[in-house]
């Protein structure tokens, strides 16, 4: 089973930036449809965005659309996101998740990952 790390979270500013990054172990990463999902002090998981097994389509939260980039790059086996014009209700742990069912445009829920990394924190404040 791969193994998912997150790492890149920490403290951002208002309007400013910060890239995650999600490393995965073992030679399967480029089959995986790979996900962000994130969970906000005292609320519930929240998918962000998915990307597609081959990186050519994306989909995206409503709440994060037009300001996060998710991406990947199969030779490094890693996951990004992009997360530009941060808000504090971007406030959250950020995690690296595969979806059991594979790549749709719609929303995923809590129940449709069957792997996680151990999240990384993002906070946002100035």
């Amino acid at each position: 089973e791969v193994q998912l790390v997150e790492s890149g979270g920490g403290l951002g500013h208002p309007g400013g930036s910060l890239r995650l990054s999600c490393a995965a172990s073992g030679s399967t990463f480029s089959s995986y449809v790979m996900s962000w999902v994130r969970q906000a002090p005292g609320k519930g998981l929240e998918w962000v965005s998915v990307i597609h097994s081959g990186g050519g389509s994306t989909s995206y939260a409503d709440s994060v659309k037009g300001r996060f980039t998710i991406s990947r790059d199969n030779a490094k086996n890693t996951l990004y996101l992009q997360m530009n014009s941060l808000t504090p209700e971007d406030t959250a742990v950020y995690y690296c998740a595969i979806p059991s069912a594979g790549y749709y445009s719609g929303t995923y829920y809590a129940q449709d990952f069957r792997s996680w990394g151990q999240g990384t924190q993002v906070t946002v404040s100035s």
